[in-house]
């Protein structure tokens, strides 16, 4: 039985690209646009907390390329858009949510105590794994945010080994959250093809059960074993970068099994978002 008192470990999904201010600039989709639903769960995800957090530990899919774990230590997160041939209001956005450099620093010590060294970046902005989603979850920028890259090997043992880590932090007021998509496939993304379409759900659907295992040691050799599954390749093509922070959350939840609490579609393709806890 898991500790109430603690925060649960959450993935979610980030959308693609700007995509809550494709319309505008209030963030505000009409309800025939694909990505109606997901804007419905992020802005309800603040009340379903049930309180807020002292801060928040985002593992963003889009910090990589990095030569070894690192964690954002600014005090004013700038913005960094990195997406390209949106309109020009997409690359005005601002979301001014205050840093935590001494919280990141603690982060640094709690990974080195478990053996896992990292770096600090002092300048990383909010990158739109960040910003995008946490402009509808927490709109008034009101809460510290600490990003911390994917490691450059990519693997769901080494994400899971720093997600066990970073496990208490959940009893010190810090909500872990990964943000990704479980499915990526940017190849298909805005293609309708029936056979893909089902490829996607039964991957998706497999995750969730993935997650779900109560047993960690048993969730991480499935999780671990991603790749062997025969609809994978559908699910993440050309690579799986959206799918680590997932290994990430699922090793934090420490004895937590997670629990499907949004399953969205786009153009057929599912993608879901986790609780642990």
């Amino acid at each position: 039985m898991s500790d109430k008192t603690r925060l649960p470990v959450l993935f979610i999904p980030h959308g693609g690209g700007p995509w809550p201010f494709m319309h505008g600039t209030e963030g505000q989709l009409p309800d025939d646009d694909p990505w109606k639903e997901l804007e419905i769960f992020l802005k309800g995800l603040d009340a379903s907390l049930g309180r807020r957090p002292k801060a928040v530990l985002v593992i963003s899919a889009h910090w990589e390329k990095v030569e070894r774990l690192t964690v954002s230590t600014a005090a004013k997160p700038p913005m960094l858009f990195d997406y390209y041939g949106f309109p020009p209001h997409t690359y005005q956005l601002d979301y001014p949510a205050p840093g935590a450099p001494f919280i990141a620093e603690h982060v640094r010590d709690v990974l080195r105590e478990a053996g896992i060294e990292t770096a600090a970046d002092s300048e990383r902005g909010f990158d739109h794994g960040v910003f995008i989603p946490f402009m509808m979850i927490y709109p008034h920028a009101d809460v510290p945010i600490i990003m911390m890259s994917l490691d450059p090997d990519l693997s769901a043992e080494t994400h899971f080994r720093i997600g066990q880590a970073l496990e208490r932090l959940r009893d010190e007021d810090i909500l872990i959250v990964g943000s990704g998509l479980s499915y990526h496939n940017m190849r298909m993304f805005r293609r309708r093809d029936a056979d893909h379409e089902q490829a996607a759900a039964r991957f998706d659907d497999w995750l969730t059960e993935a997650v779900a295992i109560e047993n960690p040691v048993a969730r991480a050799e499935r999780l671990a074993a991603w790749k062997d599954n025969p609809d994978a390749q559908a699910a993440h093509v050309p690579d799986h970068d959206h799918l680590v922070p997932v290994f990430a959350a699922a090793g934090a939840a420490g004895p937590d099994a997670g629990e499907r609490i949004f399953r969205g579609e786009y153009l057929g393709k599912p993608y879901s978002a986790y609780r642990f806890g």
